[in-house]
Parts: C-alpha cells; sequence; structure tokens
C-alpha cells in the first residue's frame, strides 16, 4: 500500500528540485544542459516541431507533446537518462517509430521522449540457433534484409515497418500469427532499463534458450508493457528456416458469413495456413484503388501456404474444396512473389486505403480478438451494426486467430462524430468480452483502452498490475498515463 501511495503522489507532483517547467512549459536550462551532458548537444532538443513529432503516433488521440527529445547512441546513456529522469521526477516516454496507433508516446504529462532509433544495430545473430539480438532501432525489414542469405527469417509483421523492440514493448503479433505466433512467442530474452537506470536481462545476460522453468517469467513481463515498466534496449528474437515454397490465393464470397466459417473450417481441418486475412467488401474497394488490384468487390480471404512442394499442393487443394463448400466465387493463386508481394502489399496498406476514402480525415482502429468458435457471430453483428451506425468504416483481420479490425474514418474537429466512432469502439470491445475474448489482440491499451481493461482483468487483476507497477516504477514515472 506504501508504494501505491507513493506511486499515486508521484504522479500528481512529477516535477521536483531544478527541473520545474518554465512558462513555455518547457523544462528548465540546467536540466537541459545536464541531458546533454549525458548525450551530447545534438542530440538534445527542444524545438517546437521536433517535439510535436514525438507528441502523437498514428492515432487520433490527442496530447501535449513532450518538453524534450533526446537520441542516446548506447545503453550506458539510456541508463544514465533514465536515472537523471529519475532522480528529478521528470517522466520518461520511450519512442520507436512512432508507427502505434493507441496514443502509447502522447506525453501526457510532459518530460523527456527517449527516441531509441540510433541505437541500431544487429549485435549477434546465432543461426544454429536461430536467434538474434537486436537493438531497439532495428526494424523488422531491416532484420530480414541481413538475414536474406542466412536461409532464417522474422515471421512477425504488423505490417508497419516497426521497430522491433517497439513491437516487443506492445505486444504485436501481424498476419503471420497464426503459423508463427506473435511476440510473445518470439522473444527470448530483453535487456530492459528500468525506471530508475538499474540494467535488467529478463532471462539473464546473453541467455538465449528456448525453454525455462527458472523463476519467475520477467521477459513476458515486459512484452507489452508499453513502456509503463522500462526502456527496452535489447531484445534476443527467435528465428526461423524461410520456408522451401510460398503460395498465396484468394477468394471472394458472397457474405462475411461465408468467408469466416471457411476460415474456422480450415483451421478445424488442420490446414497449416501461415497467413488468412479477411477484407469485407468495403476494404477491399478501398484496396482495389489505392493499390491497383483488379479483386471482387466482396468479402475476401487472402491466404498463404508455407512448406514443400508436394504439401502446398495438398494444403491449396483442401482449402479450396472447404472455400468453395462455402460459396466462394473464386480460388485464384499466387506464385511468383512479384504477385505475392502485390497482394499482401496491399494488405499492408489498408490502414492508407481506408485513409484515401475521405481525405482530410483521420483513422480509428478497433482491435478485439475472440475465440476461433465465436468469430462468426462477432463478425457477423460487427457488419451489421457497421452500417446501421452510418460510421464510414471498413473490416480486415487477421482471422486465423480470432483478431480483427475496423478502421473508422473519422473528423477529429466533428466532437459527435468523435463520440460516435468511441462509442462503437467501446460497444464492440464489450462484445468481445461477451464471448470471453480480449479488448485487444495486437495494439495494445494505451491511452483509450483503460476502461476495457479493468473489465476484462478484473479488479484483482488490476490491484496486481499496479502493485507491479509501482514496485517497479514508484514514482510513477514511466509513460504516465497509459494502460493503468
Amino acid at each position: 500500500m506504501a508504494l501505491l501511495l507513493r506511486a499515486a503522489t508521484w504522479g500528481r507532483f512529477p516535477w521536483r528540485g531544478y527541473c520545474t517547467r518554465g512558462p513555455q512549459g518547457a523544462l528548465g536550462k540546467d536540466f537541459v544542459e545536464a541531458l546533454k551532458a549525458v548525450v551530447g548537444g545534438p542530440q538534445v532538443s527542444t524545438a517546437a516541431a521536433v517535439r510535436e513529432h514525438h507528441g502523437h503516433d498514428e492515432s487520433m488521440h490527442r496530447c501535449q507533446p513532450p518538453d524534450a527529445v533526446v537520441w542516446p547512441q548506447n545503453v550506458d546513456q539510456v541508463s544514465r537518462l533514465a536515472a537523471l529522469c529519475y532522480s528529478h521526477g521528470v517522466p520518461i516516454i520511450p519512442f520507436g517509430t512512432g508507427t502505434g496507433v493507441e496514443g502509447g508516446v502522447c506525453a501526457t504529462q510532459g518530460g523527456v521522449c527517449i527516441n531509441l532509433t540510433r541505437m541500431d544495430r544487429i549485435t549477434e545473430l546465432n543461426t544454429e540457433d536461430f536467434s538474434v539480438v537486436v537493438e531497439p532501432g532495428i526494424t523488422r525489414k531491416a532484420l530480414n534484409a541481413h538475414l536474406r542469405d542466412s536461409g532464417l527469417w522474422f515471421p512477425v509483421d504488423p505490417g508497419a515497418d516497426a521497430s522491433l523492440c517497439g513491437m516487443a514493448a506492445t505486444g504485436a503479433s501481424g498476419t503471420n500469427a497464426v503459423r508463427y505466433g506473435t511476440m510473445r512467442d518470439n522473444v527470448l530474452n530483453l535487456e530492459v532499463v528500468l525506471p530508475d537506470g538499474r540494467l535488467l536481462h529478463t532471462a539473464g545476460r546473453g541467455r538465449h534458450f528456448r525453454k525455462s522453468a527458472a523463476g519467475y517469467n520477467l521477459t513476458g513481463l515486459f512484452v507489452g508493457s508499453e513502456g509503463t515498466l522500462g526502456l527496452i534496449t535489447s531484445a534476443t528474437l527467435r528465428l526461423h528456416p524461410v520456408p522451401e515454397a510460398t503460395v498465396a490465393a484468394t477468394c471472394a464470397f458472397p457474405s462475411i458469413q461465408a468467408a469466416v466459417d471457411s476460415t474456422v473450417q480450415i483451421l478445424q481441418a488442420a490446414v497449416p495456413v501461415a497467413r488468412i486475412e479477411l477484407l469485407d467488401d468495403v476494404m477491399m474497394d478501398a484496396c482495389n484503388r489505392h493499390s491497383k488490384l483488379n479483386c471482387s468487390v466482396a468479402p475476401t480471404l487472402f491466404l498463404e501456404f508455407h512448406g514443400s512442394e508436394q504439401a502446398l499442393a495438398e494444403q491449396l487443394q483442401r482449402a479450396e474444396e472447404i472455400t468453395q463448400h462455402n460459396g466462394a466465387a473464386s480460388f485464384s493463386w499466387a506464385k511468383e512473389a512479384e504477385e505475392r508481394s502485390q497482394l499482401w502489399a496491399a494488405r499492408h496498406n489498408a490502414w492508407y486505403a481506408v485513409l484515401a476514402l475521405a481525405p482530410g480525415r483521420k483513422a480509428y482502429s478497433t482491435d478485439v480478438c475472440v475465440p476461433i468458435s465465436r468469430l462468426p457471430e462477432i463478425l457477423v453483428r460487427t457488419k451489421e451494426e457497421l452500417k446501421a451506425s452510418g460510421l464510414t468504416g471498413a473490416i480486415v483481420g487477421h482471422v486465423g486467430d480470432g483478431n480483427f479490425h475496423c478502421i473508422l474514418l473519422v473528423d477529429p474537429e466533428d466532437a459527435a462524430e468523435v463520440h460516435r466512432v468511441k462509442a462503437f469502439a467501446d460497444q464492440l470491445g464489450r462484445w468481445a468480452l461477451a464471448l470471453q475474448g480480449t479488448c485487444t489482440g495486437e495494439h495494445g491499451i494505451g491511452l483509450g483502452k483503460r476502461q476495457l481493461l479493468q473489465e476484462e482483468v478484473g479488479a484483482v487483476g488490476m490491484e496486481t498490475m499496479r502493485l507491479l507497477k509501482a514496485t517497479l516504477d514508484p514514482r510513477g514515472l514511466m509513460n504516465p498515463g497509459k494502460v493503468l
């Protein structure tokens, strides 16, 4: 209880000592000079444009920017920056590529944004152990480019070219999760700078084993913590063999129900599909326009299969039989790499395709996930309610693991429309909870889903999380205002 009270006190009064804020909301001059002493003058900025850029992500959440942005070059500098901020009660906000959609980088109480993108080395590659160690500035595309000749790849693919440590912090997943799992399944170890500057290796320094029964799962604690417990400065990741052969396919359906029924039946038939994505008719129309596709404007599944040539033939045959049984109008194969890339590029650009439907508007993405057996029920209901709501939006999802999104367009200056979008998103979250699902499959809680998190995990769950937060961050300075 004492820890909780201390955390609450520091959350209300974060500015202590000589770092009190000036008349423009900036940090005191002495404190800024102290930051420069750690990383060098050119690596610190208090410019308005720089601060504004670091105060928001892809979401529609509005927040004030940080008071300063700092670019450390190594873990020692991160540790010294954290210790400096913590000793003077200054909030700390980690920043990667800024591609999140839940307001996770917003500086709700000002403070120092620590941009980790200039720590961008791949420090160790163990091909025989299928693991790699990366710094936080490395993105998934950069890692896979580095691995190109190794016969290995990192499959977690959220769409955006996000930083890998940022993906760990948010518990990201994406299109390949049905076959290869999420970040929670592919992070073996983390190097974390705790709020007071101490350095933690969650599985022990240098360790990269596949399994362990040694104590609490500290790695799992920090995966998905959204920067509220510490700064991830290195991640040891699990790699996978590049598949011998790959084939993609698309099939259009007469209804959402038919498409989702096919998804469930393909999984129940144990077809080892690598990707299975649903795009509704609105999304297909948007993707056709934005990515120059020529697909039917109908609920559509994008599928991909990995394996040997013989295995792929069997998988495709079984999947095609199931989709035809559910009324699929066509089943088109894409074997060539260029054709596959075009399909998946269109899927990854779905966010921008929807934005292009109404230039000038912002997008808000829901992110619920339910057990596979409840997926047809919630998707059909969501489509019906979306039509009835009068809102403009499209449905897209990683339906192979029960996760889907409504991407809703909103005028951020229209308070009534913002309220309607928020109400729809909250209601969808509660439908998912009623079906034993979760309010977020991969985007995280951030600013907007804190009430839904309470409803999901209950009073004891929230109390336990707050105790963990108060133990590691008793002053409440790590990314304040998020998750809890």
